[in-house]
Parts: C-alpha cells; sequence; structure tokens
C-alpha cells in the first residue's frame, strides 16, 4: 500500500472534506499524513485522528485572505513542505486546492511523484470575495485562474467536490475543467456513514437560524438580517453563527448591532471541530448559506459542506436558487431556495422551512467507491 502525503493551508482542525478523504484512503490500508499550514499556531503539532496523521507546520502566524502577508506565508509553507517531503518522499502527494498545487507540481518534476489536485473550490474566485465589483480584483484573479488551470494540467487524477446532476441545468466544477480540456472525477463533500434514516433534530417552540462554518464575506449576513426584519416580531428565529475565517470580526460586529433592534436572541462562537458541529446543530431547525453569486464560484458550482452535514442531522439548508447548489438541494429535498437579494423570498423560505425535517441518502458511496479505484491504479 502507498503513503501519501496530503497537503492542505489550513491547520486541518479539522477540514471535513480533507479528513474524509484521508480517511477513505486509510481505511483501504494506505498510510496518509496531513501537512497542514496551522496559521494561528493554535493547534497540536502532531496528532493522529482516526489512523491518519496531521503534521502542523507551525512557522510563526499568518493571516487567511488576499493579502500580501497571506502570500508571503504560503510561501513559506510551501518552501518547508517541499523540504520535507524531498528529504523523505512518499508515493503519492495529494495537494487539496490551488494554493498548494505548486507544491506537488514541483515535487513530481523533482522526484517523479504521482500527483493528485482535490479542487474544493474555485481558488481564483477568492481574490474577489467582499470585491465582487472591483475590476482590479477581476484582473488579478484571471491571472490566478490562468496560473491554476496550468498547473491542473500537470496532474495525474483531477477531483473534484461537484458536477452537474443527471438531467441537470447548472454545471458543476467538473464541467468548469471540462470546458478548459482538463478531465476531472467528482466527490461530493459528504459524511461519512449516511444511512436512508437520519436523525431528527430537537424540534423546540422557540426556532434558531444557524450558519455553522468559515465566516469569509458580510453580505450574506447582511442579507439574513434584512430577512428576518421582514419577519413578524412574534415569528423571528434566534440566530446562531459558529466558525472562524477572514470576517468573523466585521460580521459579529453588524450582528451584534442588529439583534437588539430586531428583537432576536443572537448566539456568537468560533471555530469548532468535527464532534462540535454535532453539539452546536442541535438547536438549530435552518441552517443558512446563501452566498453572493457575483464572485464566481457559486455560479459555477459550489456546493456547501454545511448543507450536508445539516441534512445527516434532519436540518433542512436555505441555499441560493439559480445554481447548482439549488439545483441539488431541490432534487434531494434537502430544504428550500431563494433569490440571492430577494430579502422578501429569503424571510418566506426560512419561515417555511422551520418545521421540515430532511433525509440525507447515502449517494456518496459509488463516487469514494470509484475513487478509491483510481487512485490505487495511480500509485
Amino acid at each position: 500500500m502507498a503513503s501519501v502525503a496530503m497537503v492542505v493551508s489550513n491547520a486541518c482542525s479539522p477540514d471535513p472534506r480533507v479528513m474524509r478523504s484521508a480517511r477513505l484512503l486509510a481505511s483501504n490500508g494506505h498510510q496518509v499524513t496531513v501537512h497542514a499550514f496551522d496559521r494561528q499556531q493554535g493547534s497540536p503539532m502532531s496528532e493522529i485522528i482516526d489512523g491518519v496523521r496531521v503534521m502542523r507546520y507551525h512557522i510563526g502566524t499568518h493571516t487567511y485572505g488576499s493579502k500580501i502577508s497571506t502570500l508571503r506565508g504560503l510561501r513559506a509553507f510551501a518552501k518547508t513542505v517541499k523540504k520535507t517531503l524531498l528529504t523523505n518522499p512518499p508515493d503519492c502527494v495529494y495537494c487539496h486546492d490551488a494554493d498548494t498545487l505548486n507544491i506537488g507540481v514541483e515535487l513530481k518534476k523533482k522526484v517523479g511523484l504521482p500527483l493528485v489536485f482535490d479542487m474544493h473550490d474555485l481558488q481564483h474566485t477568492w481574490l474577489r470575495m467582499g470585491h465582487s465589483n472591483s475590476t482590479l480584483r477581476a484582473f488579478l484573479a484571471g491571472r490566478v485562474e490562468k496560473r491554476n488551470l496550468k498547473n491542473i494540467r500537470k496532474a495525474n487524477l483531477v477531483v473534484v467536490s461537484s458536477g452537474a446532476i443527471e438531467n441537470g441545468v447548472h454545471p458543476g466544477f467538473r464541467e468548469y475543467l471540462q470546458s478548459h480540456g482538463i478531465k476531472a472525477m467528482v466527490v461530493e463533500n459528504r459524511p461519512e456513514g449516511c444511512d436512508d434514516q437520519q436523525k431528527q433534530n430537537e424540534r423546540n417552540e422557540d426556532w434558531t437560524v444557524g450558519y455553522l462554518g468559515r465566516v469569509r464575506e458580510l453580505e450574506p449576513f447582511q442579507l439574513l438580517t434584512q430577512a428576518i426584519e421582514h419577519l413578524p416580531k412574534e415569528s423571528r428565529p434566534s440566530i446562531k453563527i459558529a466558525g472562524d475565517g477572514t470576517s468573523v470580526d466585521v460580521v459579529h460586529e453588524h450582528l451584534l448591532s442588529e439583534a437588539p433592534r430586531l428583537g432576536v436572541d443572537l448566539n456568537l462562537s468560533l471555530a469548532f471541530d468535527g464532534d462540535g458541529f454535532a453539539e452546536l446543530i442541535k438547536d438549530v431547525d435552518v441552517m443558512y448559506a446563501m452566498y453572493n453569486p457575483n464572485r464566481g464560484n457559486i455560479l459555477q458550482g459550489a456546493l456547501p459542506v454545511k448543507m450536508f452535514d445539516a441534512a445527516s442531522f434532519g436540518v433542512p439548508t436555505l441555499v441560493n436558487s439559480d445554481c447548482l447548489m439549488g439545483e441539488v438541494c431541490e432534487n434531494e429535498h434537502l430544504g428550500g431556495i431563494a433569490q440571492w437579494g430577494d430579502v422578501q423570498a429569503i424571510a418566506s423560505e426560512l419561515l417555511a422551512q422551520r418545521e421540515k425535517t430532511v433525509t440525507l441518502l447515502n449517494l456518496g458511496a459509488k463516487q469514494q467507491e470509484a475513487f478509491v479505484e483510481a487512485f490505487e491504479r495511480l500509485v
């Protein structure tokens, strides 16, 4: 069996997509080590999680986002990981997202390692978060996109987190890469071990709208508070936000200002682990997962992990219409959809989902089986 070096530019504390792929390979007998960039140096430097070693690099504190300091940190991380892996090469290097891909490309070039690239998102669109109307940001994003596509073509196996559904209208990341002449296989970021019958979430007389995940933009939360204002006072939900991210401070500031005005309870917390999600979602009645479509990756096929994770606990999610996430949500009856910016529709749909319980079917098993077969042919 193969020794696999996975590389990810966050602390993996946890990163559900990374750990799911790592556990999948480990359960098939492969030796997996995750090389993670702990930018805040807040997690253990080494630990074993479900048979997977997570090795975190502490090389000074660094920021997230699209800043010069962020790029410096990523370069320092890449340099350190390359040195580590060139000293003791694994059988395969597995890069998660495009900001680690240069590591795999160089290792493939220097020592001939097979390269797997797992695209969770469209990295070049991150430059436009919070700046969707910026001409300069659009130009820079285009430059990054061109570079990323060049590197992706060097991978031996490309995995993406979304693809158009059968007889569907909207494209996923697979179709995005296909439009650039790159073949990819789909492994959606669904929880492992989903049964046909899911745990039903506890329902309370009062209700709560939750957002559990990375907090990267202010706009979705401004839209949420506007929608809640459209509801009758006696029908307004509590708001629960858990997670860290580049915009967490400004989002918390906004919500702390708005909650008293709206007359709603507010529960704010920061980063959580996998076990933390199960605890946090106990009192959530509707998951909120709406995003500004103008920054690119939403219309090109992003699927929010929180939609699948929430469904595994019976909780419906409100997502964007007119894109793949809305199509999947409707097709699998995982919640409701609304058009971005339509405050009244968002308010109505939140209220409509309040009493619903959903079921997440185990549709990812075949994707995972195909991935393992492709991986083992490679190594």
